[in-house]
């Protein structure tokens, strides 16, 4: 784990900064794609947002949810990500959908910078921005 300071405007640059946040989020989706067949199914992206416990839990707490409601959630979200309704959600559509949740964060973040506890996660989104800030601050 490590502790990164930062904010809105951390997000957003990192997101507009085209070629390290497009790098960053193809890394994600290769990592992601684990049968290295081009696109993520409604498996491989459960899978991803399983790893991140984000609704399993609730501030660190564990919840209980009934694996009725979970499918549901987790079909919601695929048919966010599959904007074509494929079956399948390729590249493209993943790095659209990435860019408006990084740009949700980032609004949600603000001005004011924070302090926050990452998990060290090679292909954490929220670290890659933190690194790219860090590292414009180090050549200036």
């Amino acid at each position: 784990m490590g502790v990164v300071v930062i904010d809105g405007t951390t997000v957003r640059d990192f997101v507009n900064d085209e070629a390290h946040f497009t790098k960053s989020v193809d890394d994600q989706f290769t990592a992601l794609d684990t049968n290295n067949d081009g696109v993520l199914s409604r498996a491989e992206l459960r899978t991803a947002f399983e790893s991140m416990r984000l609704i399993e839990s609730h501030f660190g707490i564990d919840v209980a949810t009934s694996p009725e409601e979970l499918k549901k959630l987790y079909d919601s979200i695929f048919e966010k990500f599959d904007c074509d309704g494929s079956g399948a959600v390729d590249k493209n559509e993943f790095r659209s959908e990435m860019k408006k949740i990084m740009l949700a964060i980032a609004d949600g973040l603000g001005s004011f910078p924070i302090q926050m506890i990452l998990e060290d996660d090679d292909n954490s989104l929220l670290q890659k921005a933190a690194d790219l800030e860090a590292s414009k601050s180090a050549a200036a």
